[in-house]
């Protein structure tokens, strides 16, 4: 026993000799794991996801309806959804009291939410009425324009700046959404191919660029007015313009349908899902960033396509679970880094001109502070808040 007892101490010694450095290595990378998969990134992703699904009922009760029911009334969808927004949040600004008053907003800035409305209403026109004429894979395809409408004009309106990483995971998304569209080739999964197939694919990309315009403008009023505001005006205007669209042109198809309790279930299911997007969507783009959202948004298809098997009888490959994981491996790194924000004009022009001083601006006091956040969450802001005049 004595015997080993200098074995033991020339053990610690030898522990004690390691350099700090390598002690300390693993420490320092569990910290940044850490740090990047925390509980606001994990929370951001299931937000992101619960659009998805969101989305997935309004597909799958879009499908019931045309393919079992030949009720093709996307206008008429579209209008029960302004509806029920007008009698949730376009009443309740009515009986608010002040600045924030039905009236008072109608007063300041009724035409520029009168235009949004009639971009919202569009756009949701554009991408239904495209699968009459085009493919499902072409329309998958080409709904991704979105992302690079958003990204550019959060650039120049909103003034965010990105990083590499973020341009990295923009692109691992959409290196997913082609693993799942030649998944979709691979098992013969072309529906939707019309006559008219460039004239679909114009009215797809058509349609994203109105999404991307208003979904910027979505995630300007949500942060800086507020999300009541924006689905009150949305709720207003959308019902107007979708009502008068709706009794302009498909008033006939509206007497074709074959009204029963079967097709009553499945208006209110898209209603109930479309009603859910547009309230909770504010939300999660108030946490992130319209660009986030709608990289979160392409797994909707997926899980489309998961129900797709049990409903349709749709053919599996593993190729959709491996789209599935890279896109949610993009959005882990577009989430895992900050954008920049430049609110300050001044700011805003030394960076596009950053070998010299903008000449041309006031340079009496000091710039107005600026704001970092990151795609899960906004940090704490010193500033005062835009206002829309």
């Amino acid at each position: 026993m004595p015997a080993m007892i200098p074995e033991q101490h020339n053990h610690v010694a030898t522990i004690e000799n390691i350099p700090a450095e390598s002690i300390s290595t693993t420490p320092t990378l569990l910290q940044r794991m850490r740090k990047v998969f925390n509980r606001e990134l994990l929370l951001s992703l299931a937000l992101g996801q619960v659009l998805s699904l969101l989305i997935c009922g309004i597909g799958l009760t879009s499908k019931y309806l045309a393919d079992d029911f030949q009720a093709n009334t996307p206008v008429f969808q579209s209008f029960l959804n302004y509806i029920l927004l007008f009698l949730v949040y376009t009443t309740t600004l009515a009986v608010r009291q002040g600045e924030e008053n039905l009236l008072a907003i109608l007063k300041r800035r009724w035409w520029k939410y009168m235009i949004l409305g009639l971009i919202d209403i569009e756009a949701n026109y554009l991408v239904i009425k495209a699968y009459q004429y085009t493919t499902l894979t072409s329309v998958q395809l080409l709904d991704c324009f979105v992302i690079p409408v958003v990204l550019l004009l959060s650039w120049f309106f909103l003034l965010v700046r990105y990083k590499a990483v973020h341009f990295i995971g923009v692109g691992v998304c959409l290196l997913g959404m082609g693993c799942m569209v030649g998944a979709d080739v691979l098992v013969g999964r072309q529906q939707g191919l019309g006559e008219h197939k460039l004239l679909g694919d114009l009215l797809v990309l058509a349609g994203a660029t109105l999404y991307g315009i208003s979904n910027v403008c979505e995630e300007f009023i949500v942060k800086n007015l507020s999300r009541v505001e924006f689905l009150g005006m949305i709720g207003l205007f959308g019902s107007f313009f979708s009502g008068i669209q709706l009794a302009i042109m498909e008033h006939k198809e509206l007497l074709k349908v074959p009204w029963d309790w079967q097709i009553g279930l499945l208006y209110i299911g898209f209603s109930a899902c479309m009603f859910g997007l547009y309230s909770f969507m504010p939300v999660v783009i108030k946490r992130t960033s319209a660009t986030a959202v709608n990289l979160s948004l392409l797994t909707a298809d997926l899980y489309s396509l998961f129900c797709g098997l049990f409903l349709f009888q749709y053919k599996f490959s593993g190729l959709y679970l491996l789209s599935f994981f890279i896109i949610v491996l993009g959005l882990i790194l577009y989430s895992s880094s900050s954008t920049y924000v430049a609110q300050d004009p001044r700011v805003y022009k030394q960076f596009r001109n950053p070998s010299g001083a903008a000449t041309d601006t006031p340079s009496a006091g000091p710039l107005e502070p600026s704001v970092t956040y990151t795609s899960l969450g906004q940090e704490t802001e010193d500033g005062p808040r835009i206002r829309v005049a």
